[in-house]
C-alpha cells in the first residue's frame, strides 16, 4: 500500500455464492478515517473461440444485474480457489459452445473493476475447434452464434456489446493477430 493510505481493518459483510464483501476501514497520512468496499472475488476465465473460417463463437445469455441478454466470449469462474486458469478457460468453452480446442494459449489477463473488486480473468485464445457437446447448467439458457471480427467491432464502437472482458479480449486479440 501507498504511505497515504493504510487499510487498518477488514470485517466480512456478505458472503455469497460467487464473492464475498468487506468493509474496510481505512486511514490516511492527513489522519482521516473512512470506510471502504472490497468486493473478492476467486476469478475466472474466459476464451475467444476461433474458428477455421475465422469467425468467432459468441454466447448470448441473460445476465441478472443488466435485467437482459449481452453478448460475450464463453467464461466462468474457477471452480475453486488456484485451480488453473486454462482448465476453466477449456471447460467453460465445452460448456458453454459445444466446442473443444485442440490448440488453446493465454492472451492476456484482465481486472474488472479495479477500484472495490479483486476479480482477475484470464482470457485465452482456442483455435482448432472441435465439435462436442454442450453442457449448460439447469438454469443455464445460451445462444451460441459465429461473427466476423468486423461485425463484432462494429457491435463494440455501436455500443451493441458493453461486456468489458469481451470487448477487451476482442480488441486485443485483433491488435496482436489480425495486424
Amino acid at each position: 500500500m501507498s504511505n497515504e493510505v493504510k487499510r487498518v481493518s477488514r470485517e466480512l459483510a456478505y458472503t455469497g455464492t460467487v464473492l464475498k464483501i468487506y468493509k474496510d476501514r481505512m486511514e490516511f497520512s492527513n489522519g482521516n478515517h473512512e470506510d471502504w468496499d472490497f468486493i473478492h472475488h476467486d476469478g475466472a476465465a474466459a476464451v475467444i473461440p476461433v474458428m477455421d473460417d475465422g469467425k468467432i463463437l459468441m454466447v448470448t445469455q441473460y445476465r441478472n444485474a443488466l435485467e437482459r441478454d449481452t453478448l460475450e466470449i464463453p467464461a466462468g469462474k474457477l471452480d475453486a480457489p488456484g485451480e488453473p486458469g486454462i482448465e476453466c478457460a477449456r471447460r467453460e468453452l465445452e460448456e458453454e459452445t459445444g466446442y473443444r480446442a485442440e490448440n488453446i494459449e493465454w492472451l492476456m489477463d484482465l481486472r474488472t473493476t479495479v477500484a472495490f473488486c479483486d476479480e482477475k480473468v484470464e482470457i485465452f485464445l482456442a483455435r482448432d475447434l472441435k465439435p462436442a457437446k454442450q453442457h449448460l447448467d439447469e438454469n443455464e439458457f445460451i445462444q451460441v452464434k459465429a461473427y466476423t471480427l468486423e461485425e463484432l467491432r462494429e457491435m463494440i464502437f455501436t455500443g451493441k456489446i458493453e461486456d468489458s472482458k469481451t470487448i477487451a479480449s476482442i480488441l486485443a486479440y485483433e491488435s496482436k493477430y489480425c495486424h
